[in-house]
């Protein structure tokens, strides 16, 4: 429902970067204007997100059922900081989000789900000796097979972004046989094999969080 207002403001925006490098003075602090306005109404779009993620996380809180990736009692998740991360991170910007989880394991250091965000933040920005740091911490603690799965794939991408293609194949491997329906280490290892494509990792975890 949105897609109209981001792409009218994407428009705007391209049109100040366009103009502003030879525009005149007065033109010029026009087009300021126009990029203040896009600045408060971006703050404002993101304070409402994630007021409206707080309120997504209470329900699913109460409404969750079934086996779990990570313990129930979570108290972590109660956090502002928490919050926050968890919104930051569902719209894509990594590095406050790793602002605030690293908040979250500094008063709560035994969170895997806080960790768990951490180490996918960290890959996402491309920083894998942080991410790997995060996910060797988690796996000896994972109960969940599906947990495994995702932390042997992630690794595999960490391998694989460092050309050790072998070692990738065998955490891809580790991955599907901790979950044989997950589909992004199957894909992975056709990425590693043909030598071409693009790597997937966490589009199963994301929906689980």
């Amino acid at each position: 429902m949105f897609q109209h207002v981001f792409a009218e403001m994407n428009h705007m925006l391209d049109e100040i970067m366009k103009h502003y490098p030879t525009a005149q003075e007065a033109q010029k602090h026009q087009l300021i204007q126009k990029w203040n306005m896009l600045k408060t109404m971006s703050d404002g779009i993101i304070d409402e997100w994630l007021s409206f993620e707080e309120k997504m996380g209470e329900f699913r809180q109460k409404a969750e059922a079934g086996p779990a990736l990570f313990s129930k009692e979570t108290p972590e998740m109660e956090m502002h900081a928490f919050v926050r991360g968890q919104g930051y991170f569902r719209l894509f910007m990594y590095r406050q989000a790793v602002q605030q989880f690293s908040q979250v394991i500094r008063s709560y250091p035994d969170s895997l789900l806080a960790r768990m965000y951490l180490a996918m933040a960290h890959l996402y920005l491309e920083e894998t000796e942080e991410a790997h740091r995060h996910f060797i911490w988690i796996l000896p603690l994972a109960t969940s097979q599906k947990l495994k799965a995702l932390i042997y794939n992630a690794l595999g991408c960490i391998a694989a972004k460092h050309g050790n293609t072998v070692r990738a194949q065998d955490f891809f491997t580790l991955s599907l046989q901790c979950d044989p329906t997950l589909p992004d280490p199957l894909m992975n290892l056709k990425v590693c094999q043909q030598n071409r494509g693009q790597l997937q990792y966490g589009s199963q975890l994301i929906s689980l969080m």
